[in-house]
């Protein structure tokens, strides 16, 4: 049973990011938890049609557009409704400060690390679906959470799911994590096969419905290898410890492996609300309804499961290689990842050039220190730059 006192206290809420694949899914979640939760602020890059619609549709405060091309726009949009219209960086900052019971961190990329810090010392939660900020800014999010008293949760799949296997274990009895993969679009695909890879090959993620940047590191398994490093970040377990596994039917999405040689894991069908509901349920103590379709064993027959191919994949094996290494060192893979997948994307490049930008990047031995959040940000520039002039 739910304690009425708690169930009765509105939990506010800001969305960073919420045009995108996560804040709409969040939206979805909160409106089928009808109030128990006051949308406040929400941020988002361009798309300033969907964000007015949103504000007006959860009776928001404020808005967030970080493209000030859209500002006039969205402002045009939400006249005579009392919705305050903020733009630019500077304004989404402003925004992200202001804090909230829960933060919503979805903004996609590097460019999400400002507005996640900007917002911890004034939120409780940071529900953090941003795997680039824990992979470029661990070390400042473990400062800011120490500074501010701020709780960091992930919303991906795989690290919910750990959360939730590990709900009566402690950190010191596991023995290994086991994150699943489903293997992309090019699971089955040779070298030859994956070297005629379009765009809208790569984005046609067979389980998962994503934005362009995350379904085209998942057609790599990049994602999986940022994923490894964010796992360590969340469950800081011994250097191996954390274990790949290919799941095609993406129901299983992680598995923890306890001294005493009971595994833990969690299941669900591929539905982001899932842990997206079970995040904001732990920041109110309690279990969330949504509308999700149940989990039937006999209709989903065989889950299979397989190793990695890190040969036909290397950039998993770099991801995961570098998860051991120091800050700059991640901070390298991940801005020439973003960079080469952004070319990829334009047509400037074939899909394997992805993984030959990113070992470059590594390979050339950047000696730029991250520190502070200016330094990640410079580094993460000159290593963009770096890839760009790779490419004639």
């Amino acid at each position: 049973m739910v304690d009425m006192t708690q169930s009765q206290i509105t939990t506010v809420v800001n969305i960073l990011g919420s045009t995108g694949s996560i804040g709409r899914n969040t939206l979805e979640v909160i409106a089928a938890n009808k109030g128990i939760y006051k949308v406040r602020y929400l941020t988002a890059y361009q798309n300033a049609q969907l964000l007015a619609q949103q504000a007006q549709q959860f009776d928001a405060e404020a808005v967030a557009i970080i493209d000030e091309r859209q500002y006039e726009l969205c402002q045009a949009l939400l006249s005579g409704t009392g919705i305050a219209v903020y733009t630019g960086l500077e304004g989404a900052l402003e925004l992200a400060a202001k804090g909230a019971d829960v933060t919503v961190s979805a903004i996609v990329g590097v460019a999400g690390l400002a507005p996640t810090l900007a917002s911890m010392p004034n939120s409780k939660v940071v529900a953090l679906a941003n795997k680039e900020s824990v992979v470029c800014g661990g070390h400042l999010l473990r400062a800011a959470e120490k500074k501010y008293g701020t709780m960091v949760l992930p919303i991906d799949s795989e690290h919910c799911a750990i959360l939730q296997a590990m709900a009566d274990g402690a950190l010191e009895e596991v023995d290994a994590i086991t994150i699943t993969a489903s293997g992309g679009p090019c699971r089955q695909m040779n070298q030859e096969q994956m070297a005629g890879i379009s765009p809208e090959m790569a984005v046609n993620h067979p389980t998962w419905r994503m934005g362009p940047k995350i379904s085209v590191d998942c057609a790599t398994m990049f994602n999986k290898g940022l994923e490894v490093i964010e796992a360590y970040h969340f469950f800081p377990v011994l250097p191996g410890k954390v274990e790949v596994v290919v799941h095609p039917q993406s129901v299983v999405h992680a598995m923890v492996t306890y001294r005493n040689g009971s595994s833990m894991a969690q299941l669900s069908l591929p539905d982001m609300r899932v842990p997206i509901a079970h995040i904001l349920g732990v920041a109110r103590k309690q279990k969330l309804v949504i509308p999700y379709k149940r989990l039937d064993l006999a209709t989903c027959g065989s889950l299979t499961f397989e190793a990695p191919d890190f040969s036909r994949f290397p950039l998993l094996a770099l991801a995961m290689s570098v998860a051991s290494a120091g800050q700059a060192e991640k901070v390298v893979i991940n801005a020439a990842n973003e960079q080469a997948v952004s070319m990829f994307l334009n047509g400037r490049i074939g899909f394997l050039e992805i993984q030959r930008l990113v070992q470059a990047a590594l390979d050339y031995g950047f000696q730029s220190g991250c520190e502070t959040l200016d330094s990640v940000y410079a580094l993460h520039d000159e290593v963009q730059h770096y890839c760009s002039s790779m490419v004639v």
